[in-house]
């Protein structure tokens, strides 16, 4: 475990380090108070300094999740169906959560993810309430969310989620349905209120805001979305993002224009805007994306599973756009799994190899993940904040690659360390809260016998 020395100043030290200028042997990082104080390479060990073996990358950004989803893992692949199928089994988990059962899941999952090398996590949170719609008091759902991911060591923005109807196709919005209830705060204002006005952040906790998508929010209330950001300092904005093609076809016959046009007409399309999934997009909205330096939060893993489609990651960065990754519904947690997917996809979609470069893979899990979340790490460098992962270089996976491909060749079991703001919060494989796997079955004991197979169909 961490070896705390003088000033209270911890060193590690790595036999290599995916360092800002590449890879570097024999690293020496010194951390301090949250941050590194210090990175010296080219430097033998001392005694007191923390051994880490292997390579160390950065911190690894989990950009999008539904801590709740996890519960779905394995349980909805028996009789085909769609996203729209699938969703309703979502909203069946999402109606039996209680503020308790959510901190026990997320505790777990958020455990999980940190195990896995992700160091931040984006929470994009929108079961505010109880069933109904009866507020909790002290906002209970997003204190299990915050106390759980600090409990589990993981950095979270909490993307505070406005979701008023339920759902758009071409005869316009709909109501909030019974289920739909607890996810609704009734207006922009009262979200707004609720979610920033006594919002309380920490070193590794912070608060952002999300539109559920252009189904959930009514085009007249995103302009005013935009004042309650601006109103409230608010510098992180994510949405759903033309994840289906039905999204897409039913804001061009209510709106006469695409989600991210629609968006971009209330002006929430801008350096702090991250689209979730940009699956469908047309060639102005790649165009769009770019121009404004927004991010595009790819989760190929999901994208797969829901049988999504794949977005066109290559041409949003070539305009721009910035690339991150997340691991959204949870059907696998691996950071390496998404970085391998998003290449992967890349080479299907285009018929080529190599598509991204190294850099530019490893840049979307690491600062760029960071940086649409609103934190500034993501990088092992003097200054930034003191999270890395230790990967191994000698599993079956990974021994024989480059060191700078391992993050191509490497899973989650080669995981063997992970610091988090200068916490040693996995060390030699196992997590500070003990079995994780153990922790899981007690998150997911509420849906152990709950049948959650799809039935086929669509929802409209």
């Amino acid at each position: 475990m961490s070896a705390v020395t003088a000033a209270g100043t911890t060193s590690w030290h790595a036999p290599f380090a995916m360092l800002p200028e590449g890879i570097r042997a024999q690293v020496r990082i010194t951390t301090k108070a949250g941050r590194i104080h210090a990175v010296e390479p080219d430097i033998e060990p001392a005694q007191t300094d923390v051994r880490l073996p292997g390579l160390l990358l950065p911190g690894l950004a989990n950009a999008h999740s539904h801590a709740f989803h996890r519960a779905l893992r394995g349980r909805t692949h028996g009789d085909g169906g769609s996203f729209w199928t699938w969703r309703e089994r979502m909203y069946e988990v999402a109606a039996t959560l209680t503020p308790e059962r959510y901190l026990d899941l997320a505790r777990a999952v958020f455990a999980e993810m940190v195990l896995a090398g992700f160091t931040v996590v984006g929470e994009f949170h929108y079961v505010h309430h109880a069933p109904g719609g009866t507020p909790y008091e002290h906002d209970a759902m997003r204190e299990a969310v915050v106390t759980a991911a600090a409990e589990a060591g993981i950095r979270l923005t909490l993307l505070d989620t406005i979701y008023l109807t339920g759902g758009l196709d071409a005869h316009g919005y709909r109501s909030l349905d019974a289920l739909q209830q607890r996810y609704g705060d009734g207006s922009v204002q009262a979200w707004a209120a609720r979610a920033f006005a006594d919002r309380v952040e920490t070193g590794t906790a912070r608060v952002g805001a999300a539109v559920h998508s252009v189904r959930a929010v009514p085009a007249d209330d995103l302009a005013a979305v935009r004042q309650a950001l601006d109103a409230h300092g608010i510098d992180v904005l994510h949405a759903h993002v033309s994840e289906q093609v039905g999204e897409v076809e039913a804001t061009q016959a209510v709106h006469g224009c695409t989600p991210v046009q629609l968006l971009s007409r209330a002006g929430l399309v801008d350096s702090r805007f991250t689209a979730v999934h940009a699956t469908h997009l047309s060639e102005e909205d790649i165009a769009g994306l770019g121009r404004a330096r927004a991010f595009a939060a790819f989760c190929p893993m999901t994208e797969r599973d829901l049988g999504d489609g794949i977005g066109p990651a290559r041409e949003l960065l070539d305009v721009g756009a910035r690339l991150c990754l997340g691991t959204d519904q949870h059907v696998t947690i691996d950071p390496f799994a998404e970085l391998q997917g998003l290449e992967g996809h890349e080479r299907l979609r285009s018929l080529e190899r190599g598509r991204f470069t190294p850099a530019e893979l490893l840049a979307s899990a690491t600062y760029e993940g960071y940086a649409c979340l609103g934190w500034d790490g993501g990088r092992i460098a003097q200054g930034a904040l003191a999270d890395f992962v230790a990967v191994r270089t000698d599993s079956v996976r990974t021994i024989g690659s480059a060191p700078e491909q391992v993050p191509l060749t490497a899973s989650a079991t080669d995981v063997t360390d992970v610091v988090v703001a200068g916490e040693h919060v996995v060390a030699e494989g196992m997590h500070r809260l003990g079995d994780v796997a153990a922790l899981l079955q007690r998150g997911l004991a509420p849906w152990s016998g709950q049948a959650t197979n799809d039935t086929g169909g669509s929802t409209p």
